[in-house]
């Protein structure tokens, strides 16, 4: 029968036979190391005070619930690593519980019983609480090994910490000691956790004619049967004592060495990953801070010129390399990998702001010397934002890039290529160096008038982007949008050349004055005109109008054309009695899909249109970027990389039987169909606009549509 005996004797006495001196030196001990800890958390704080404050854990408390309810969920752990992330809850939950009981065991022994009197460590609470350590300490030692297994045996590439912006000879290029950190942590907490269930056993072996002691041994599952295997090879209860002792001594230490080193090593992403994600902004990967353009600088030039947040994200980066494996930019051979920038940034600022004296001059961020962030590295950045949008711990790479480019554009240190785009923009609106009478010149093409937004009022005012104004392929596109919004009925209106760039590229290429001031036109001139929404073919226009415009007042209704068309279909506006029975994959473009959550009304208007489609291994927010993005449309690709594009499309290259690489963008379209050619592919599969095949279902041909007189109404023609 449990509890014979006295429920106050079922318990476990902390210092049983320990001499005075002993428990004094622990103490001593322990309190030099929460000192350590302590000053090492002061530190921390001081070095990340020296950025520029930030508010961003602003609202405290809405932004803490969401912290823990991200936690304790491991959502965005187990997100593309399932069995990984199952492993980390282990060890989270586990080392947690532990944590939790030590802190119970220092409240019942060291506060209540010598202040109070009051008692708790002890009958069934300390049973109860015996079985769920040695439950939480088998689930930590699980999700370790698993976790050395992981490194070890499978060697995930993602998780080499060879440095794609570094050559060998550089005095950084070396990054060996982050997987030296990475198996200390491992096997420190592996004995910390052992050595307490060797410590649980021994101490059963020793007290075993102890009946309040060996009678509930179970209890203590895990120790019960290490006990018996230590009984079963001789070890008696003096043995046993001794072993006690040394292991109490050793386990102790341990974990008080490893509260001390916790704030100076890996061990502090306990508490900077739940910060950087108390700071998230759910909208950093969609807009970009807006920066004072009439300032003394702009961007982030020098490393006091990060924010808190900043200095907080790239604290709790944890080398997962999830970031290094998304990014279109490393997968093509181009010195960014976004971990590595972030371990960059980490490094200058523990070497500069840590100390109690900072150096006396500026801390430059970008340059040649040793963790300065190479200006080759941020112009490789295609901001497709696959970085941000996997972190487990809310590190928000894009806007840190972002901001250095703008610094570098300020100094005038950019691409030499970016140069005449700029120029262009600036004096014509467009990056593609043509003049704006040339804008709408392809309505010339078409059968019908488009209405003039500027000088009448529209239902749809059609945004329509620079490469789907003027590069000849995506010209194709836009008149077969035309038609199809011209077939359905849709009162619509374009710009015509009063039309600018929207500017998203503009912004991410670090140009942040011409930007607004486009933004500012733009604002502007559509707050001039009359229209219930807006719709555009392009994402990038798309995103920028949508999440960015509203800064500077200007805050619209605004559609994708998929989403339109997947709506219009949905309403039987737009009848699609064609079945095209392709075989055809989808690649979701970053500024729709990943960016602003658009992966389902494309994929529900192929539905409707009768084709097969087989997705790509990387689809939806995980999609492969095309590299257009960030501006690097502009910039030409060394011939010696590998493009994004090529890749992509030699992923689509190996679905059998594939006939339509299908896009959604007009910067998708010409960079994918470069891939294609890049990869010996053209003649096997053909890329095509979403909006094309939606056109050749309806069956619209030039003159396919004729007014009628009496109603003004336009009749659609269903000709196969």
């Amino acid at each position: 029968m449990f509890l014979e005996q006295d429920p106050k004797e079922v318990t476990r006495i902390l210092f049983q036979d320990f001499p005075v001196w002993m428990i004094v030196s622990f103490y001593m001990i322990g309190f030099l190391a929460i000192g350590v800890f302590l000053y090492g958390v002061w530190a921390q704080i001081r070095k990340y005070l020296r950025g520029v404050r930030s508010g961003a854990w602003s609202p405290f408390w809405p932004r803490f619930r969401q912290m823990i309810a991200t936690v304790l969920s491991h959502r965005t752990i187990k997100r593309r690593a399932e069995a990984a992330g199952r492993k980390h809850a282990w060890i989270f939950y586990g080392f947690t519980l532990l944590f939790i009981g030590t802190s119970i065991i220092t409240l019942d022994h060291d506060i209540l019983k010598p202040l109070t009197g009051l008692e708790f460590w002890h009958g069934w609470f300390y049973l109860i609480f015996s079985v769920v350590m040695d439950v939480a300490g088998v689930a930590l030692i699980a999700g370790l090994l698993y976790m050395m297994y992981r490194r070890k045996w499978l060697a995930l590439p993602r998780l080499d910490y060879t440095r794609p912006d570094r050559s060998p000879g550089d005095p950084d290029y070396d990054r060996s000691f982050y997987r030296r950190e990475d198996w200390a942590f491992l096997w420190t907490l592996i004995m910390i956790a052992a050595t307490g269930f060797l410590l649980e056993a021994s101490r059963l072996v020793w007290l075993q004619g102890d009946p309040s002691v060996w009678n509930y041994r179970w209890f203590s599952p895990v120790g019960a049967v290490i006990a018996w295997l230590m009984k079963g090879l001789g070890l008696g209860p003096d043995g046993a004592a001794g072993w006690r002792m040394g292991l109490w001594w050793f386990h102790g230490m341990l974990a008080l060495l490893f509260i001390a080193l916790t704030p100076y090593t890996k061990v502090k992403h306990i508490f900077t990953a739940m910060a950087s994600l108390m700071a998230r902004d759910p909208e950093a990967k969609r807009r970009m801070p807006v920066a004072d353009v009439d300032g003394e600088r702009i961007g982030f030039s020098l490393l006091t010129d990060f924010s808190d947040k900043y200095l907080v994200n790239v604290d709790a980066c944890t080398k997962c390399g999830r970031c290094h494996e998304a990014c279109p930019a490393n997968a093509s051979g181009y010195p960014l990998s976004p971990r590595d920038l972030v371990l960059s940034l980490r490094e200058l600022a523990n070497d500069t702001l840590s100390h109690a004296r900072m150096p006396a001059g500026p801390i430059e961020v970008s340059g040649a010397e040793v963790n300065m962030i190479r200006p080759e590295t941020l112009w490789s950045c295609r901001s497709c934002a696959a970085c941000v949008e996997i972190c487990p711990v809310g590190i928000e790479h894009l806007p840190m890039i972002v901001q250095m480019r703008r610094a570098l554009v300020e100094a005038g240190e950019f691409d030499p290529m970016l140069q005449p785009t700029l120029k262009s923009l600036q004096k014509s609106g467009n990056s593609l160096g043509e003049s704006k009478r040339k804008r709408p010149r392809w309505t010339k093409d078409l059968d019908f008038e488009i209405k003039d937004a500027r000088k009448e009022p529209v239902d749809v005012l059609w945004y329509v982007g620079d490469y789907a104004s003027f590069d000849p392929r995506s010209q194709k596109v836009t008149m077969a949008f035309a038609r199809i919004l011209h077939a359905a009925g849709i009162d619509f209106g374009i710009l015509y050349e009063d039309e600018q760039t929207a500017g998203n590229d503009v912004r991410r290429v670090g140009e942040e004055g011409l930007f607004q001031a486009l933004a500012e036109a733009n604002i502007e001139l559509l707050n001039s005109c009359e229209f219930t929404s807006i719709v555009t073919t392009d994402p990038h226009t798309y995103n920028t109008i949508r999440n960015e415009y509203p800064d500077f007042g200007g805050t619209y209704r605004i559609e994708h054309a998929s989403a339109m068309l997947e709506r219009l279909i949905r309403e039987g506006t737009v009848p699609t009695p064609v079945s095209l029975n392709y075989r055809v994959t989808y690649h979701d473009p970053c500024h729709l899909g990943r960016i602003n959550d658009g992966s389902e009304p494309p994929r529900q208007v192929l539905g409707r249109l009768g084709v097969d489609l087989v997705e790509l291994r990387r689809s939806r927010d995980n999609s492969f970027c095309c590299g257009a993005g960030g501006g690097r449309i502009w910039l030409a690709d060394p011939v010696e990389m590998k493009k994004p594009a090529e890749l992509r499309a030699a992923e689509a290259a190996e679905i059998d039987g594939l006939e339509v690489l299908v896009v959604n963008c007009p910067k998708c379209l010409n960079m994918m169909e470069d891939g294609v050619k890049g990869t010996g592919n053209e003649g096997k599969f053909r890329v095509m606009e979403l909006i094309e095949l939606v056109h050749e279902a309806m069956g619209l041909t030039p003159g396919a549509v004729r007014e009628d007189d009496e109603a003004g109404a336009t009749e659609r023609l269903a000709t196969a």
